[in-house]
């Protein structure tokens, strides 16, 4: 269980690092009005997102695995792990966002300054930070 274990955190911070950069590269694509430039940056959105796709993909399938073989999460004092599993729907829901974000801008339909991508991309630092803290604390 513990190469199960590893293997989870590693594709979760992968994935993490997709989740961090790719709106930066939207805070870019926001603010660029050189076309050159705007192709260079989606197509590097685009390769960020299909990678980051393909790290999500075992980074849930590993924890998965985990949940169901230690039992966790079920009984009394287990809230915390349903509080995490409720920020692994959020940050699923989060990178579902930045694809159809991704299309915006492929499109050119995209209407949103670089503040808000700004803003856009503190969310799964906050998410990371919470998670972080209810895996180490188990507050409840």
């Amino acid at each position: 269980m513990l190469w199960v274990k590893a293997l989870h955190i590693v594709f979760v911070v992968s994935w993490f690092a997709g989740l961090f950069y790719l709106p930066r590269i939207f805070v870019n694509l926001a603010m660029e009005t050189d076309a050159a430039s705007t192709e260079r940056l989606l197509l590097m959105a685009r390769k960020l997102f299909r990678f980051m796709t393909m790290l999500a993909v075992p980074a849930v399938v590993f924890g998965l695995w985990l949940y169901l073989g230690y039992g966790i999460g079920r009984g009394a004092g287990q809230g915390w792990m349903h509080a995490k599993l409720a920020l692994v729907v959020v940050l699923i829901g989060y990178h579902h966002g930045c694809g159809m974000l991704l299309r915006k801008f492929e499109g050119g339909r995209n209407t949103r300054s670089h503040k808000f991508y700004r803003w856009f991309n503190e969310l799964p630092v906050l998410v990371l930070l919470a998670v972080v803290i209810l895996v180490v604390v188990k507050p409840f």
